[in-house]
């Protein structure tokens, strides 16, 4: 990953699914200025991709998106984050199936918390989705970087099946329900 200063800027926290289709979409939205795929939401400290993929360590794949309040603020990041997901699905986004995919809203201060509740009873209230949403929201506690490879995976590897069959799909879904929001 390219060093970026980082200073002065907002951190956020979410889970939904794999972080390669999450970061894609994270880093075209205005105001986002760096993505880092990592894991959280578990208790196995520094753990590896074949510890979190094996779906026992409690972790999900999340990613950490840092942004500036003057371009882009929390309540549009929680916006982007249900609208770029299933959040009916539990532990589950596409083909990715398992705990370490399932859909966390992670929030630092009660404000947070309060956006994030507020946005899930106006999509409950809007009819949109035929199931419950499912999407857990937790205090945030720790993240955990994943490995350098997994780092700007579909800007690297654009002709990768997955990054093709999935990640690039998904993203255009989001694109055309939210276009207002990227850069």
């Amino acid at each position: 990953m390219d060093t970026i200063d980082l200073k002065g800027l907002q951190v956020a926290h979410f889970a939904e699914g794999c972080f390669w289709c999450s970061e894609e979409i994270f880093e075209h939205v205005r105001g986002v200025h760096a993505v880092i795929n990592g894991y959280s939401g578990g208790t196995e400290p520094n753990p590896t991709y074949e510890q979190v993929s094996s779906g026992t360590t409690g972790h999900a794949e999340a990613v950490e998106v840092y942004y500036d309040t003057n371009e882009v603020d929390f309540a549009t990041l929680v916006k982007v984050f249900f609208a770029s997901q299933d959040p009916t699905t539990p532990s589950r986004q596409g083909p990715d199936v398992g705990p370490q995919y399932r859909s966390i809203a992670f929030y630092d201060t009660p404000e947070q918390k309060a956006i994030i509740d507020g946005h899930i009873r106006e999509l409950e209230a809007s009819g949109q989705y035929d199931r419950p949403i499912v999407v857990e929201v937790e205090p945030f506690t720790k993240f955990w970087p994943a490995e350098e490879y997994h780092q700007d995976f579909a800007e690297r590897n654009p002709g990768h099946s997955y990054i093709r069959m999935v990640s690039k799909p998904r993203f255009l879904r989001f694109r055309d329900k939210m276009p207002g929001v990227l850069k």
